[in-house]
């Protein structure tokens, strides 16, 4: 988690303009009602933006200084917090919701149930998030091989989510949407993810050389303007007993 943070501390402008955002739909679903959001893991803070798009009291904490200073451009005036999941400077019983946007994984989660149990009032949510390429298209199927998208550690929690006690039985949603983007953004999208920024430099040149020949080459993006990305919103949430 610590090689991680750093890593995504190094190139969170890139992160920030790279990823993609959530669907209202997904995001709704998530949270319900809840009025005073903790969003746990909150990077650059696309999950907060859409959050307060919803008129949520939102708390950001996340463990990279680098990523809440990206928030505070992209979300002004939410409150940011340094902490991680295992150790959560918030106060007990103070939120209605937790949430987590492709972060879950990165979390001990023998630590950090407990400790978002004990911030979440009693009925609260645990709602977590993860967007997904959908790489049915054949250039992102190619895409995805050449950025090892098999070594992506949120891959495994796309299709089912453990929590445990004393939270209840898991619910899932998913939503499909289409995200357009240009070149660069599809470049800045491979550097900011996890599996390039801990591979070696070499390797680094060698994947960003290989997509971007991809781009000018695949007949099915070659010569546009502009690149259809297809995504699977994929949401799971908890209720705290």
């Amino acid at each position: 988690m610590r090689r991680a943070a750093r890593s995504f501390g190094a190139v969170a402008s890139v992160y920030a303009a790279a990823r993609p955002g959530y669907p209202p739909e997904a995001v709704e679903w998530l949270v319900g009602d809840a009025g005073r959001v903790l969003d746990l893991g909150a990077g650059t803070g696309r999950l907060t933006e859409a959050l307060v798009e919803l008129d949520r009291d939102v708390v950001a904490v996340d463990p990279v200084e680098e990523m809440l200073e990206e928030l505070e451009i992209r979300v002004p005036g939410v409150p940011r917090i340094l902490g991680t999941a295992e150790d959560l400077p918030v106060e007990d019983d103070s939120v209605d919701a937790v949430v987590a946007g492709q972060a879950w994984h990165w979390f001990q989660r023998e630590r950090a149930v407990p400790e978002i149990a004990r911030v979440l009032r009693r009925g609260g949510v645990l709602g977590l998030v993860w967007n997904r390429r959908d790489t049915s298209p054949d250039w992102l199927r190619a895409a995805g091989e050449i950025m090892h998208d098999r070594l992506d550690p949120s891959a495994a929690f796309a299709s089912s989510v453990r929590v445990g006690g004393p939270f209840g039985p898991v619910e899932s949603h998913r939503v499909e949407w289409v995200q357009r983007m240009s070149r660069a953004r599809f470049l800045d999208l491979v550097r900011s993810r996890s599996p390039w920024l801990t591979a070696p430099p070499d390797e680094q040149r060698t994947v960003l050389a290989a997509v971007e020949t991809l781009l000018v080459t695949h007949p099915d993006v070659a010569g546009a303007d502009e690149l259809a990305v297809p995504y699977v919103t994929y949401c799971f949430r908890t209720v705290r007993g």
